[in-house]
């Protein structure tokens, strides 16, 4: 079953977007862009603008998946505020397109499943997504290779053998199914 993770790294100046196609266990690169919004005027036409990027991204890959980068607890509530409406407008914009599956990835999380290291650099991770997917990226491009790399952790979170599907309790859940699994 062919899978297509949109990857977003969601911002008010800068909006990242990477896209990725699964197919069985390995991922390919689609493709990758930066929405500039320090143009616009005021935080309403951002919205605005997000919503209409990520719908023209939807109506030429028709992502099956979302990828999203939540937004991180920094001392300023404002700044979550503004990341928490640019995200909504882009799952908005990504579900009325039919994307059902929407799933958020801390900064730190997409780092630590490409490089090894949720404290790595940009850099490191645009290195490492161009050896994981055979592409050379362009450094211009560091949003964008933020949004691919959450699109690609969402990947391998997804593929794991171990992945605990949405509604699952985890480990608790699984000693209840399997209490011969426990040793005593």
């Amino acid at each position: 079953m062919e899978r297509v993770i949109l990857g977003i790294d969601p911002g008010t100046q800068l909006l990242g977007f990477g896209i990725i196609r699964v197919e069985g266990k390995k991922a390919s690169y689609v493709d990758m862009g930066v929405l500039d919004l320090r143009k616009d005027p005021d935080a309403y036409t951002k919205l605005q603008s997000i919503y209409e990027c990520i719908s023209e991204v939807c109506r030429n890959y028709h992502p099956t998946e979302l990828a999203i980068e939540s937004p991180f607890y920094g001392k300023n509530a404002q700044v979550v505020l503004k990341l928490g409406r640019a995200q909504g407008a882009a799952i908005l914009a990504a579900k009325e397109f039919g994307v059902s599956d929407v799933t958020e990835y801390a900064p730190r999380k997409a780092k630590e499943a490409i490089v090894g290291n949720g404290a790595a650099s940009k850099e490191q991770v645009q290195l490492m997504l161009e050896k994981t997917l055979g592409v050379q990226l362009e450094s211009k491009h560091l949003d964008a290779t933020d949004a691919l790399a959450i699109a690609l952790c969402h990947h391998f979170e997804t593929s794991r053998p171990v992945a605990v599907p949405k509604g699952k309790g985890g480990w608790e859940q699984f000693l209840k199914e399997h209490p011969e699994r426990i040793s005593k």
